[in-house]
């Protein structure tokens, strides 16, 4: 579903991705695990087509994501770390207007009908009619959610998707992306080890835009701790 090959990508003298590639399956639950400013947002950037590789390919569905890109973002949504609203819109109307941006449900029935599922799905049937302005961090984190889920996406790829929600809140974001995770591709990253390790079936571990580990994370964290691979990437040892 996912396919990433010899992806680089430099600014001026800093490279922020190093020959990065992987593929991801149908249906797989993947985390990209990094410290902050290890290339995690980049890959994202790149891999919903925000913005350009130096070099390689990446192609969703099997559609070029440069060549192809309006196929292969028909099959993206994605949740970026900072979500941007018109905070004077309601909910539904928020989420009608990206309808519009995606250009589906274009009939007004049939496009109501698929807010009001999405709204059911990540609980926010109760507020959405209220203002972006008035809803907690935890219910706005809930709408730029159902923003990605918009269109039925077959990817789904969530930056940071937990970052700055309080506990009770980050539980509800883990347990919204394991129901979306029963039929859909779903790429989560984040700098936290547990988080990943609760979520996610696969492990991507990324550092200075170098990809250092692939693997489940049951047999990263056997024998050879996904702890022990994290803490050598801090101290920076081999």
């Amino acid at each position: 579903m996912v396919n990433v090959s010899g992806l680089t990508k430099r600014y001026g003298d800093k490279t922020a991705l190093d020959d990065v590639s992987f593929s991801i399956g149908a249906g797989e639950v993947v985390g990209l695990l990094g410290l902050n400013g290890a290339g995690k947002t980049t890959t994202m950037n790149i891999l919903t087509g925000y913005i350009s590789a130096t070099s390689g390919d990446v192609s969703i569905g099997g559609f070029d994501i440069i060549s192809e890109g309006g196929k292969a973002k028909k099959l993206i949504g994605y949740l970026p770390e900072q979500i941007s609203f018109y905070p004077e819109l309601r909910v539904n109307e928020h989420l009608s207007f990206i309808c519009g941006l995606k250009g589906v449900f274009k009939d007004k029935k049939a496009r109501a009908e698929h807010i009001d599922d999405i709204c059911s799905k990540v609980g926010l049937a109760e507020v959405k009619t209220r203002m972006i302005r008035n809803l907690s961090k935890g219910y706005r984190q809930r709408v730029g959610f159902a923003q990605a889920l918009i269109g039925d996406p077959k990817v789904m790829i969530l930056d940071e998707p937990t970052s700055g929600l309080d506990p009770s809140q980050i539980v509800e974001i883990r347990n919204l992306i394991k129901k979306c995770g029963l039929d859909k591709t779903i790429i989560v990253s984040s700098h936290i080890l547990p988080e990943i390790q609760t979520i996610c079936n696969r492990v991507m571990v990324i550092s200075d835009g170098r990809l250092v580990a692939d693997d489940s994370s049951e047999r990263l964290t056997d024998g050879e701790s996904l702890e022990e691979v994290f803490l050598r990437l801090i101290g920076g040892g081999a």
